[in-house]
């Protein structure tokens, strides 16, 4: 038995065997210290990349958009903070009896909460409830449920509510520019978010800020030429004269004469521009902008400092009218009176004769009529910056036909915005020079001269009769020489022109002796039983100028007639009326003087004949 076991120990190598478990455990040692080394020296990048993606995040810090300011400083647009709630759906799904309690919280049907955590079940990341109050935001935040946080962002503010919204636009649910000056600007106003590095708990809880990744940039102020207090009153009264009239919607534009800066533009209907949400798309549109409108008489005086300009004709050259009408291709144009007789030029513009219109454009070259008239801005874009705006319609020469130009002469054949009559009746009042329309405090845009100061000042003094003798009386206002002229255009429709349906339009400037102000009003299909634009158009024109005047502090130029009435009211006597202007006044009138109504039919004896060249225009 002894010889065996001694064979046994001699067949165990217990030296051998220790060594090699030593070298095992060494070789184990060495790889992992390997391993270890290589993680965290050679590759560990990638395994720090790895661990920040489990728990550091990159969030966006929300930025405030800048603020838009009437001229004054007024605000008008402003970011208010707010805050959004939103769900790792991951998370919460695994603790379903939470989602009852956070389904009440949020006021809405738990199964369609529950439906949109299924929708994102793979996500870590949904909105719940985008833009609500801060506070309510915090209560249910406070709940802890799992995987349910709040993130601050702002919201849009517009204090002016309806009386600004077609100028300043709307943001959508992520602050960005979608309509009006907001969608101009959004680059200027909307700033650079900023973004920074937390680190988050197993919950999603935010434990620690790490750094600060890109600091965030504040949007820009912006400072309008809008005047608050004119903006609001230009509402009101154009607001009443819709529902006085049973008007369909109606158009204002305020500028001032030696800037070119929109001092005022209100659209009717409107809309409230903190609560959009269904509101009818067409009710967004500035039509002041956008819409295209026949300007009628207010033609006129453009057709009249054209031909001054061009040397045709001068403030005394006589104009005969009779018998009253006069045929023009297919169709035969008439004046209301029957027959105004013979006319001086002024006199043209006081009777708004449609007539001595086309006879004085007779006399002019075709491409000189279209360059000026161009020239005053009819045909092009206004430039403003506001988004949209429409170049409008005013045929070429080379697409006119026989009565194209006779029909122009009065405002037929040719389409404009609200905005270009404006810009065209300061140009007048601005000694004939074009300053673009602004909508910004300041900028000026390139002017050019249209036509001579002297011309400008004669075509002004023209239009003073319109408000003193013709068919805008009231348009006057007491202390201040008024220039303006009325227009009735009958509304274009698919078939041709629409007999009940008209624009009424008025422009017109004041102080006369030295505009300040030039204003457009369109109302568009009174239907109240008066549709002409001396009768609908002109009182708004009185009311928001007669408020703008005192507002802007400027001294009256007709200062006589304001002592009179001075005197006449404390001695308890009825108010003169302002005085008359000086332009010539016109020949053969026989004292009649007509009402607005011989600015409308006149050129349009039937739908398909009138319509011929607006339509060859568009052709």
């Amino acid at each position: 038995m002894k010889p065996t076991r001694s064979r046994m120990r001699s067949s165990f190598n217990l030296r051998g065997r220790l060594m090699l478990v030593g070298t095992t455990l060494a070789l184990c040692s060495v790889t992992l210290i390997g391993r270890a080394a290589y993680v965290q020296l050679i590759n560990s990048d990638f395994y720090q990349r790895q661990g920040e993606a489990r728990y550091l995040r990159e969030l966006p810090i929300a930025v405030s958009r800048g603020m838009i300011t009437d001229r004054n400083g007024e605000p008008l647009a402003v970011s208010t903070p707010v805050e959004s709630i939103w769900v790792n759906p991951q998370e919460l799904l695994r603790n379903p009896d939470r989602i009852p309690e956070l389904a009440k919280a949020l006021q809405m049907p738990q199964d369609e909460l529950s439906s949109r955590l299924s929708q994102k079940a793979d996500k870590e990341f949904m909105y719940l409830k985008r833009r609500i109050n801060p506070d309510r935001a915090h209560e249910i935040v406070a709940l802890k449920i799992p995987g349910v946080f709040s993130q601050r962002e702002f919201r849009r503010f517009y204090p002016q509510g309806e009386a600004m919204a077609h100028v300043l636009g709307f943001t959508n649910i992520d602050d960005r520019g979608q309509e009006g000056l907001e969608l101009a600007f959004d680059q200027w106003l909307r700033g650079k978010p900023g973004s920074k590095r937390v680190v988050r708990d197993a919950r999603g809880a935010i434990v620690e800020s790490v750094d600060l990744v890109k600091p965030a940039e504040p949007g820009q102020d912006l400072t309008l030429s809008i005047d608050r207090r004119i903006q609001f009153l230009a509402y009101k009264e154009l607001r009443n004269a819709l529902v006085e009239n049973k008007a369909a919607g109606g158009s204002m534009v305020v500028m001032d004469v030696a800037t070119g800066e929109v001092l005022a533009m209100v659209n009717l209907p409107t809309y409230n521009p903190n609560a959009v949400t269904g509101i009818n798309p067409a009710a967004r549109r500035n039509r002041a902008v956008t819409d295209l409108v026949e300007p009628g008489s207010t033609m006129k005086p453009l057709t009249i400092a054209t031909a001054l300009q061009a040397g045709v004709v001068t403030p005394n050259t006589t104009i005969d009218t009779n018998p009253g009408y006069m045929a023009v291709g297919r169709f035969t144009i008439k004046d209301v009176p029957r027959n105004n007789g013979v006319l001086n030029v002024t006199g043209v513009i006081t009777r708004s004769s449609n007539i001595g219109a086309a006879k004085i454009a007779a006399k002019l070259p075709d491409e000189t009529f279209y360059q000026t008239v161009h020239n005053f801005g009819y045909g092009s874009a206004p430039h403003s910056g506001f988004p949209g705006e429409a170049a409008g319609l005013l045929p070429s020469p080379a697409r006119w036909s026989g009565s194209s130009k006779t029909t122009m002469s009065y405002g037929y054949g040719l389409n404009v915005t609200p905005l270009q009559i404006a810009q065209a009746y300061a140009t007048l009042g601005n000694g004939g020079r074009l300053n673009p329309p602004t909508f910004v405090k300041g900028q000026r845009g390139e002017s050019r001269q249209v036509i001579s100061p002297e011309v400008a000042r004669t075509v002004i003094g023209m239009m003073e009769t319109v408000v003193t003798q013709g068919g805008a009386k009231d348009a006057a206002i007491l202390g201040y020489h008024v220039a303006g002229k009325t227009g009735t255009a009958r509304k274009n429709g698919p078939n041709g022109y629409e007999r009940g349906h008209y624009n009424a339009l008025f422009a017109g400037l004041v102080p006369a002796t030295r505009p300040r102000f030039a204003t457009v009003i369109v109302i568009n299909d009174p239907q109240a039983g008066k549709y002409y634009g001396g009768l609908v158009s002109a009182p708004v024109f009185h009311r928001v100028m007669e408020g703008a005047l005192r507002l802007a502090d400027v001294p009256p130029d007709d200062i006589q007639s304001w002592l009179a009435a001075q005197a006449a009211g404390k001695a308890g006597g009825a108010l003169p009326k302002p005085a008359p202007a000086a332009a010539a006044p016109a020949i053969d009138t026989d004292g009649v003087i007509p009402s607005a109504a011989d600015e409308v039919d006149a050129g349009i004896p039937t739908a398909s004949a009138a319509t011929a060249p607006l339509q060859e225009a568009r052709q």
